[in-house]
């Protein structure tokens, strides 16, 4: 079995269509598809469902993907030695939440696409998680720790949370202060409780038991703007929240506390492009640590 044929085998695997392994590959799908039936032909086994959606791995697919992941690797060792430890090149795809994905890692990943231009990165930061369990993603970046699967797992960062108000609203950051908040009549931003996507996301009962949110959206972003706008007062990530004028943290002594951990399948551990980007966001992480956890007495 040559590798060029399990390239094509893992795109299609990763990408879920023949049209996006193409474009992947620098060829067109009819390329990717004569590929693919000549592969299951010379190993006289169905490797993917034909579905409305895309291509779906079959049991023999699914063995067959570690055997192509660790010659991918072995590839990409021979070619690193070959051009002196020169560019990588391939697709990296990271999911993450929305708040970090988007406020933490898009505006630092400029200094990573300089070092490794050949890399194709595909920042998956949305409400929900790819699963690198079933090849969904290379890696994730998520709020509880897996318990199942053939993963790597080890924690990121612990991160803090913290009640925010909008800053030109002096008399509720007084009214908060002086009562509590179901009392107070100010409005409060959160989560849609009944399509929240992680239970760590569920911490308004950690401000005050039984709160509940009457503006509430399933992005984060969009409640840091509704409470930055003058909506209400409601629970932030600390690093979100950081810098933004608009926003003041209230009630300093209460912070919830969370953490961030990293998953990947075990199979594409040893990969350079996989190595390097971790290393790329352990020294981002390292060098924010006060946003993640501010410093006492600093509230940001």
């Amino acid at each position: 079995m040559d590798w060029d044929s399990l390239q094509y085998f893992l795109m299609v695997a990763r990408h879920g269509t023949l049209a996006r392994a193409g474009q992947a590959l620098h060829v067109d799908a009819t390329t990717v598809s004569r590929r693919i039936s000549a592969l299951e032909s010379a190993l006289q086994q169905t490797l993917f469902e034909r579905a409305p959606t895309g291509f779906v791995l079959t049991a023999a697919g699914r063995a067959l993907v570690p055997h192509a992941e660790a010659m991918a690797a072995a590839a990409a060792r021979i070619h690193s030695a070959g051009e002196g430890g020169a560019a990588l090149s391939g697709q990296l795809r990271i999911s993450v939440s929305e708040g970090f994905g988007g406020s933490f890692i898009a505006p630092r990943l400029a200094a990573f696409v300089a070092a490794h231009p050949e890399l194709e990165i595909d920042l998956v930061a949305s409400s929900g998680f790819l699963n690198p369990s079933r090849r969904e993603a290379d890696m994730a970046v998520l709020l509880a720790r897996p318990r199942k699967g053939p993963l790597i797992t080890r924690k990121l960062a612990d991160y803090s949370l913290g009640l925010y108000a909008p800053a030109d609203r002096r008399d509720w950051h007084r009214a908060v202060e002086a009562a509590p908040l179901s009392r107070t009549g100010i409005p409060v931003v959160g989560y849609v409780p009944d399509i929240l996507y992680a239970p760590e996301l569920d911490y308004l009962g950690e401000i005050e038991p039984g709160l509940r949110a009457g503006i509430r959206s399933s992005s984060i972003l969009a409640q840091r703007r509704m409470i930055a706008g003058g909506a209400g007062v409601g629970v932030l990530p600390c690093f979100l929240a950081a810098g933004d004028p608009a926003l003041v943290r209230v009630r300093g002594d209460q912070t919830i506390a969370r953490a961030f951990w990293l998953a990947l399948h075990r199979d594409i551990a040893p990969q350079p492009r996989i190595r390097a980007f971790i290393d790329w966001l352990d020294a981002e992480v390292q060098a924010a640590r006060t946003l993640f956890i501010p410093a006492p007495g600093k509230l940001s």
